[in-house]
């Protein structure tokens, strides 16, 4: 729990929880509320002056330090002074530059202490069980492009085969702006509210209560870029297929690109050489005609779907779980509500038996010492430090650098340096060892905890995470992010209640009480685990599903040619 102090400037106020010493080595504190000029009493007992006022989230310098001096924050380096601070300066983009600490030897770190899962061990969760023994929390349809040449044929069959199966979409809008437009045109000024009940549709009878539904999947690649993109793709893809949540899956492919059905085959294969999902591929150039080509994918996903309905769902154990770790919209909580909350988990999930992914290596920049310690052996030490370097030495480059991460929002809400913002998102990989390090798109083999190198990005992330074998994604946001993924239920986590109050039709979990030291980070963790065990069993949807937000875009390395 955090320190409890006592505004001493410029009114007494009641002892409260107003700013927090994350680490004991830090040397900036964090201001749980806005706080005016004056004087307050440090985690420290030390009397510190606030020449300015200092905003929620933001940092201050606990001591006076000279230019050059390292920032030190969550125990590491997170930046250095650009001029003299004196105590209670709060750090800026101004004053504050970004700053890590140079790799060591590698001190290997293993003993962790397991958090207390005894209330667990016997629970399961209601999954779909596949023959390569992954288990899915969902039942999907897949329907994608091999190239971006048959996106616009990918959208009729979405409407097409979602007319049929009674999907209402977004009827609501649909009927909002029905309504509106004929007010409009009739000279009506009366006022519609989008939540009345005379927009909601109906559900027709679902011919395949098994299955949890069709994801209809686009994307801009395929051909044009490098073979090692189209390469990629397909093992993207093929990552989606084996994934536990998929059944199978409807494939439009033009004939001629980049991407080829025979790359895909391979790439399946590396993933699982006994891989017996349907699949039905459908080449456009083959078959000649639009109508024939339309037709026979029609036909074809019934067929699928008929065969994906005989699976039920089945009691699995909770070490079947594989738990992806993602970030987005983060603010200067993030790193100590919802990030240790999603660290947390992630220890129980592995204590349990369980895999959990940890992504985005533009968010482990200033991290890697750690990172290193934890690794099991040096192999995969190595195998980090050469992926992080090879990630550097790629935007370098194209001129930009690891520190440009940040984004306007990161810094507007306290993230003032990439390795702040990295220390920070690196919380959600908690405290186990590192079993294996991942290069995209592969996939998870072992249990533990995975680094996997994707970008920053928050769909392009979430997407590989899916792409890996993740069956539940954990997201954590300070500033609201609608991000889902088409296959895998994103469950949000708020690193403060104002957020979860203002945006509560895209957040799952509040991890705010925090924040106001209503509740500790294990608190809110067992909460979290109870959510993916209902949301695993299909008992409870996510708001990202709800909102049917199914975000996909791979990952584009290379040039375009």
């Amino acid at each position: 729990m955090f320190s409890f102090i006592e505004l001493k400037k410029p009114d007494i106020m009641e002892q409260q929880q107003i700013v927090i010493k994350v680490h004991p080595e830090d040397n900036v504190i964090v201001a749980l509320q806005d706080l005016k000029p004056g004087a307050l009493i440090d985690p420290d007992g030390q009397t510190v002056v606030l020449p300015a006022a200092v905003a929620q989230k933001h940092k201050f310098v606990q001591r006076d330090m000279l230019a050059g001096e390292e920032i030190r924050m969550y125990g590491v380096v997170v930046g250095k002074t650009n001029r003299d601070l004196p105590v209670g300066t709060v750090i800026t983009t101004e004053n504050v530059s970004h700053q890590t600490t140079r790799i060591q030897e590698r001190n290997p770190r293993l003993n962790w202490v397991k958090p207390d899962v005894s209330k667990w061990m016997d629970k399961t969760f209601l999954g779909y069980k596949r023959k390569d023994g992954a288990v899915g929390t969902a039942n999907y349809w897949l329907v994608f492009p091999m190239v971006f040449c048959e996106n616009e044929h990918i959208g009729i069959l979405k409407e097409a085969i979602s007319h049929a199966l009674g999907a209402s979409g977004n009827y609501k809008y649909i009927r909002y702006a029905e309504q509106l437009l004929h007010n409009i045109s009739t000279g009506q000024h009366e006022d519609i509210l989008l939540s009345e009940d005379d927009f909601i549709q109906s559900e027709s009878s679902n011919p395949f209560p098994n299955v949890d539904g069709v994801r209809f999947l686009t994307h801009s690649m395929g051909c044009g870029g490098t073979r090692e993109d189209a390469v990629a793709l397909c093992g993207l893809l093929a990552g989606y297929l084996t994934n536990g949540n998929v059944a199978g899956a409807t494939i439009l492919s033009l004939g001629c690109q980049n991407a080829q059905y025979e790359i895909l085959r391979e790439e399946i294969a590396k993933r699982n050489p006994d891989f017996d999902k349907p699949i039905y591929y459908f080449d456009q150039q083959t078959l000649g005609s639009r109508d024939k080509l339309i037709g026979e994918a029609i036909k074809a996903t019934f067929e699928g779907l008929t065969i994906a309905n005989q699976c039920n769902r089945e009691e699995a154990p909770l070490s079947k779980l594989i738990i992806g770790q993602e970030c987005g919209g983060s603010d200067g909580f993030s790193g100590i509500s919802a990030n240790p909350a999603i660290g947390y988990v992630s220890d129980m999930i592995i204590a349990l038996g369980g895999t959990a992914i940890l992504s985005e290596f533009p968010e482990l920049c200033g991290v890697e010492q750690e990172l290193c310690d934890r690794c099991v052996n040096d192999e995969i030490a190595q195998r980090f430090i050469h992926l992080m370097n090879r990630y550097e030495l790629s935007a370098i480059q194209v001129g930009s650098s690891m520190d440009m991460n940040p984004s306007p929002g990161n810094i507007k809400d306290g993230l003032i340096t990439d390795a702040m913002k990295s220390a920070g998102a690196a919380k959600k990989g908690g405290n186990s060892p590192v079993t294996d390090v991942l290069d995209y798109p592969e996939p998870v083999t072992k249990t533990g905890l995975n680094l996997l190198c994707t970008p920053g990005n928050d769909v392009e992330s979430t997407t590989a995470l899916a792409g890996s074998g993740a069956n539940i994604i954990l997201f954590s946001t300070g500033l609201g992010t609608p991000t889902g993924n088409p296959v895998v239920p994103v469950i949000k986590v708020s690193s403060n209640s104002a957020l979860a109050q203002k945006m509560a039709d895209i957040i799952d979990v509040d991890a705010g009480p925090i924040i106001d030291g209503k509740a500790e980070i294990k608190d809110i963790a067992e909460q979290l685990l109870d959510q993916i065990i209902e949301i695993a069993s299909g008992k409870k949807q996510t708001k990202a599903m709800i909102n049917q937000q199914y975000d996909f875009i791979p990952w584009k390395r290379g040039v375009s040619l």
